[in-house]
């Protein structure tokens, strides 16, 4: 198994993307760590289905936008498995409107799930990865980063972000063994799908090289390729995740 004896802590865990990582982590040998913000049932059926894969997870609920209580869910884990090998950020939420009728609720929420979640988390667990001398950190982007998105300005600002943020880290973090990457999915089936129009997903789907949407699936793999020791020598990159978007 590529992560047997290796920790994780996924963000936003409790179902689609997050979800896929977590139980593709863990069919590797990976115990999880599944974070969630409120929907305590959808963690535990996660928890019970990593168990089922034949490894470990706890549920570990906090708002990643709350300095403490992302310190308490980090020393959780903590205390429980004595480290955490792999971080995930993978929490994020759309709000989406045009620009002239977002509110300022909006905007601040979306970023701080994504932008300063993935700050709040990455700062805690450092300290333990640069004590191990080893440690990953993957950040969920999306391709919204790189082409805008109609209606997202405050989700594409967010995942920008996380492209400079993921490139700047890696550049601290390097020399103790430790990478940072992102990932920027595509268009993905998972409930966020629905927010899209659908003559918007029709044109898109016109210009996939590969003529599908992405399964939450296409984007574990790359996740676990990242988290493992295969990828040693890979880090500050932005590897989409989008059947060819072209």
């Amino acid at each position: 198994m590529l992560l047997e004896g290796k920790t994780a802590l996924i963000t936003g865990a409790s179902r689609g993307i997050g979800k896929a990582i977590a139980l593709g982590l863990a069919r590797e040998g990976c115990k999880i760590a599944v974070n969630y913000r409120q929907n305590n049932k959808a963690a535990n059926n996660t928890v019970a289905d990593i168990v089922n894969a034949g490894s470990q997870a706890m549920p570990v609920p906090a708002d990643v936008t709350i300095e403490q209580q992302v310190k308490n869910m980090i020393d959780l884990i903590n205390d429980a498995w004595g480290k955490i090998d792999i971080l995930v950020n993978n929490a994020g939420i759309v709000n989406n409107q045009l620009i002239m009728r977002m509110t300022e609720k909006a905007w601040d929420d979306t970023i701080d799930t994504s932008l300063k979640g993935a700050f709040l988390c990455t700062r805690h667990v450092l300290r333990k990865m640069t004590e191990q001398n080893w440690g990953r950190v993957i950040n969920i982007s999306s391709v919204a980063a790189q082409r805008g998105n109609y209606g997202q300005c405050n989700y594409s600002a967010a995942k920008a972000g996380l492209v400079a943020f993921t490139r700047s880290v890696a550049r601290e973090v390097g020399k103790y063994n430790i990478t940072v990457n992102a990932i920027a999915p595509g268009l993905i089936q998972t409930d966020m799908m629905d927010t899209v129009p659908e003559a918007y997903r029709k044109e898109v789907l016109g210009r996939l090289a590969v003529p599908r949407f992405g399964t939450p699936e296409d984007v574990a793999n790359l996740a676990v390729f990242l988290a493992s020791e295969r990828s040693a020598y890979i880090t500050a990159q932005v590897v989409n995740v989008d059947g060819g978007y072209i």
